[in-house]
């Protein structure tokens, strides 16, 4: 069964804002569902491209990535800023890190220390943090903060499932 493409995907941020201490525990999750998934997996299958589509190593290695996006975006909730920056749809970063020819070690643990700073910052703030809302530039929806963590968490189960995909693959 073909799963969406995730700039096809819609979202519904209907469920309460109080949820955000269990979004946060998703999110406080994801490096240990990655690590515990990709154990004991060889570096050529993590390298592996399914023709031009990114690796395993390759999407974990996105996620990394792009923590550095959300973090500026809980940032930018910070500022109260209206609208929040745009991520890069074309996914440069990723393209140009080269994530395949770093050690899997290396990723998994710059992936940990970044989303665990990333946590314990969206842990220190005031229940009220989580209702502030701004706009999100590629849905074109006010987003409250808790919206956002939903919307990173969900990111973060796109690329495991692409990861269990590969790895189902070979």
């Amino acid at each position: 069964m073909a799963r969406p493409l995730w700039f096809e995907r819609k979202f519904d941020f209907s469920f309460p804002v109080e949820l955000y201490a269990e979004i946060i525990e998703r999110l406080r999750g994801t490096p240990a569902r990655i690590e515990e998934r990709v154990r004991d997996v060889p570096p050529a299958l993590l390298t592996w491209r399914d023709g031009d589509k990114w690796s395993i190593q390759e999407n974990i290695g996105h996620l990394l990535d792009l923590d550095e996006l959300f973090a500026g975006r809980f940032e930018d909730y910070e500022r109260g800023l209206e609208k929040l920056r745009a991520a890069d749809l074309l996914n440069q970063k990723t393209h140009q890190a080269q994530h395949n020819s770093r050690p899997a070690e290396e990723i998994l643990r710059e992936f940990r220390r970044g989303r665990l700073a990333l946590v314990a910052r969206l842990e220190s703030q005031p229940p009220e943090y989580f209702h502030r809302k701004a706009l999100h530039p590629r849905l074109n929806t006010p987003m409250r903060v808790t919206d956002l963590l939903y919307f990173v968490a969900e990111h973060d189960d796109h690329h495991l499932a692409r990861v269990s995909e590969l790895l189902r693959a070979k």
